[in-house]
């Protein structure tokens, strides 16, 4: 390597934030966090956290100036007015060419969205600013909310590295675990940033012709969320076995075209005789198309569907849990049935 050399690290103001380098004023506020159990359950660092070695870590970070190394960690604080809310750390390596990113917020300042519009910042700075080819993140595969904000960062799971993280315990012990990898490249944060985040003016839910197989292949939920919805390789399998069998259920699965663009997925059981309501079988908005109203707007299409059919209702069943779609289901007027079938909780839509 060469030994470039990394220009001094600016504040950056967001539209709460101001993100800034560590001063000696904040010994006191990253003591506090590092001594929080609830930070400290999934991090390298065990608690009671001593003053001492807190005050070695602003020294030493103070100590770069606000320059951060080529290769190795810095840090930098996350304030809300006058309020210390938290810290991102950056570990850069092959002289600044990658990026690994950590994250620490105070318990109260979390479930507030500061964890995100810091770190949307601070990649941001390290895919313009210092000019990046990689940004990564790794956790324990316990910490779902550091997953969850790697995912709205568009970072990508890339997989599991198994018993690659060890933690020294203050009693002497040692805990090992896996560590979940993710990372996105600077190609793929700038196709993040600018991916569409307005409603679509159209939705259509398209026959599936065989031009259109492989293209659903490549749609992708994040992977926290495949707990709740099954991966296309899956809905496929579940069509054609369905189809082969002779089953009584007669899929209708589509793919969803918005704006002339593949976005999704859905798939509907027709209704009969015996099961007169339609059933929703799976709905599924490609990572790149989330948090845009596209799943509204696929599901007022398939009532549309389900009331052609003539059925009474349209029923849907869901896994509860953190980034389940029961608050979307709820809101759109489905009501729990009572019945609760392999941890799925069932509702039905009155039409």
């Amino acid at each position: 390597m060469t030994g470039r050399r990394l220009a001094r690290f600016e504040p950056i103001e967001t539209e709460r934030l101001l993100i800034r380098p560590v001063e000696p004023g904040d010994v006191e506020s990253l003591h506090a966090r590092r001594n929080d159990p609830s930070s400290a359950q999934f991090q390298s660092w065990t608690t009671p956290y001593p003053l001492e070695h807190a005050q070695t870590l602003v020294d030493d970070i103070v100590a770069l100036n606000g320059t951060p190394p080529g290769n190795g960690w810095f840090q930098v604080t996350v304030v809300d007015g006058a309020r210390v809310v938290g810290d991102i750390a950056v570990h850069l390596s092959f002289d600044g060419r990658c990026a690994e990113l950590g994250w620490t917020f105070a318990p109260f300042a979390r479930g507030q969205g500061y964890a995100l519009e810091a770190a949307t910042a601070i990649a941001a700075w390290c895919v313009e600013t210092v000019g990046v080819s990689r940004v990564s993140a790794s956790m324990h595969p316990d910490n779902d909310a550091s997953a969850r904000l790697a995912e709205r960062l568009g970072m990508v799971f890339e997989g599991v590295a198994e018993n690659a993280f060890w933690l020294d315990r203050p009693d002497g012990s040692a805990e090992n675990s896996d560590d979940l990898r993710y990372a996105m490249t600077h190609d793929q944060w700038r196709a993040w940033r600018d991916r569409a985040r307005t409603p679509p003016g159209s939705v259509e839910l398209a026959p599936i012709d065989p031009g259109l197989v492989r293209a659903l292949s490549d749609l992708r939920t994040h992977r926290s969320q495949e707990n709740l919805v099954a991966p296309m390789g899956v809905s496929m399998a579940d069509v054609a076995a369905h189809l082969l069998s002779g089953s009584d259920t007669v899929p209708w699965p589509r793919a969803v075209i918005a704006d002339a663009d593949l976005v999704g997925f859905v798939l509907l059981a027709e209704p009969d005789e015996e099961h007169p309501d339609t059933y929703l079988w799976r709905l599924l908005v490609d990572r790149m198309h989330q948090r845009r109203g596209v799943g509204r707007l696929v599901l007022d299409a398939v009532v549309d569907q389900a009331r052609a059919w003539g059925s009474p209702g349209l029923t849907v069943s869901w896994m509860p849990g953190p980034g389940s779609p029961e608050p979307f289901y709820l809101g759109a007027g489905f009501v729990p049935t009572g019945k609760i079938h392999d941890g799925e909780i069932h509702a039905r839509l009155e039409l």
